[in-house]
């Protein structure tokens, strides 16, 4: 049961996602945000269909202080949350940030076990309820919605914590949030604590249960789940699992969990399911940091195929081997990969998609060039297949291949390159281009050279290894003549990596195009 409309759960059922991704996934390092940043991703989570977003600590500091009260004055749709310690300071610095929201929620913490209470706070068990009590108070003398957690719940002792929970209700806190704050609890115990506090806490029926679980042990999302079968109706959790340490429970995860076993937790969220994957990739395109591939729900490789025997199945009934719709998450469709792993009826499948239409002689002669060069490549992409159809070496450069190349930045954001191509015919061609940069300039050169007009539609750049030396990939969308091509190209030079992606393009275009109505008028490449 996916939720791409938005439609509304009925509230028993509906589980309140509150999403941290702004406060705790930021603290993770290498996830920092500017003010704008936040901003933009916000306005991404509230379009998502996000019930809270804990936008920052205003305490913390005054960039801070700035981020929540920017979200709090420009994003409706969602809840803005705004955390705080059990100080009158916190607290009142926290309402100023949050004043103009629309809907607000202030979330004050303290921490509730012997280790904490002990060691961090020096309090004893009363002087942590009257704390919490004090706090909670005085939030609900400034926002009509408080949450109050409980830090390290998990390994406090259940009676205390049953206890601690009573008092704050009677407070005014209309949420209680259990975190697992370490990661150290299993799905048993989860399960265990929320059904003990439904059961113990004197005023539960007036409050929502709420989890926080951290991912230390790898259990953050089965814990998550854990506390819903129970009757925990909030997850508070972070766009691709982002966090302190090993991260938090992951947002996208909870939510298909829920919507594809539906039968099994009889509860749903209200997220708009489609836009899960667009708002991860924009949470990676802010940070920098690239989803792993094999990532569940988002991850590149989530609905990509490559075994033989998978994608036969696949090719049968998308049932077989997945157990939810692409289009549900927001991806535009599955993939099936090709490579050493891969059977016959992917190949004949890739290459109907590419427009050719082997006979099965023709088409084993292809299989067994395939699987010779899927052995030496990670990933056989379009170009090796339409070369295998033509009758091809798959790993052939040609018919053109760069020469020499040479590129320059210009002070103020321009750049020039100049290129030198031989073709296989003993033809040769050079052609020097200005862009934008050095990677738009050389791509104009090509593109002059070979006689081709293509436009630039995606471009982009990531890394293969480590290090001073490390290998980039770039990749390139082109659209030539309604038809969208893709090319690929390899080197420790990303200007070099995306002239061999754009010639990889120029090439698969000469090889399908008949020799009869080949052009060779200059041509460059469109302003993306």
């Amino acid at each position: 049961m996916t939720n791409p409309d938005n439609t509304q759960a009925p509230d028993d059922t509906r589980v309140r996602v509150f999403d941290t991704t702004l406060r705790d996934g930021e603290q993770a390092p290498g996830f920092s945000m500017t003010r704008a940043q936040k901003l933009r991703l916000a306005h991404a989570l509230a379009e998502l269909g996000v019930d809270v977003i804990e936008a920052g600590f205003p305490q913390a500091s005054d960039g801070d202080f700035a981020s929540v009260q920017a979200i709090a004055r420009d994003v409706r749709g969602s809840r803005i949350c705004a955390l705080a310690r059990c100080q009158t300071g916190d607290i009142e610095t926290a309402a100023r940030a949050l004043e103009p929201a629309t809907a607000a929620r202030i979330h004050v913490f303290i921490a509730t076990s012997p280790l904490h209470r002990e060691h961090k706070l020096g309090m004893s068990k009363a002087q942590v309820i009257d704390a919490a009590v004090a706090a909670v108070r005085r939030a609900r003398e400034l926002c009509t919605d408080v949450e109050f957690s409980a830090e390290d719940a998990m390994r406090s002792e259940p009676d205390y914590l049953a206890e601690v929970f009573a008092a704050v209700i009677e407070a005014g806190a209309t949420t209680l949030n259990v975190p697992d704050t370490v990661g150290y609890t299993t799905p048993a115990e989860m399960g265990e604590r929320i059904r003990y506090l439904k059961a113990h806490v004197r005023g539960i029926e007036r409050a929502v249960l709420s989890v926080h679980c951290h991912d230390d042990l790898g259990m953050a999302v089965a814990n998550s789940l854990a506390a819903v079968a129970a009757g925990a109706r909030q997850v508070e959790c972070t766009l691709t699992g982002i966090g302190e340490r090993a991260g938090n429970a992951a947002l996208e995860e909870v939510a298909m969990a829920l919507a594809t076993r539906a039968e099994l937790f009889g509860a749903a969220t209200n997220l708009k399911t489609p836009k899960l994957y667009p708002t991860a990739r924009l949470l990676a395109q802010i940070t920098g940091q690239p989803i792993p591939r094999n990532k569940a729900i988002v991850g590149e490789n989530a609905f990509a195929h490559e075994s033989g025997i998978h994608q036969h199945g696949m090719l049968k009934h998308r049932g077989t081997y997945e157990i939810m719709r692409p289009e549900d998450v927001g991806f535009a469709r599955s993939q099936l990969v090709l490579g050493k792993h891969s059977g016959r009826h992917a190949l004949r499948e890739r290459l109907a998609a590419l427009g050719h239409q082997p006979a099965d002689a023709e088409l084993d002669q292809i299989f067994t060039r395939f699987k010779t060069l899927a052995d030496k490549k990670r990933e056989v992409f379009d170009s090796d297949l339409e070369a295998l159809a033509l009758g091809r070496d798959g790993e052939a450069l040609g018919p053109w291949r760069i020469v020499q190349l040479n590129a320059t930045s210009h002070l103020g954001g321009s750049g020039s390159a100049s290129v030198r191509l031989a073709h296989e015919d003993g033809r040769g061609a050079s052609e020097a281009a200005i862009g934008d940069g050095p990677v738009d300039a050389a791509l104009r050169a090509i593109g002059r050279a070979v006689g081709q007009t293509f436009e630039l539609v995606d471009f982009n750049i990531r890394a293969l290894s480590e290090g001073g030396d490390a290998q980039g990939q770039a990749t390139l969308g082109v659209r030539h003549n309604g038809k969208e091509l893709r090319g690929r190209g390899v080197s420790t030079d990303i200007v070099e990596a995306a002239a061999l992606a754009a010639l990889e393009i120029a090439n698969r275009i000469e090889r399908a195009t008949p020799a009869s109505t080949a052009t060779t008028p200059l041509a460059a490449v469109n302003d993306r």
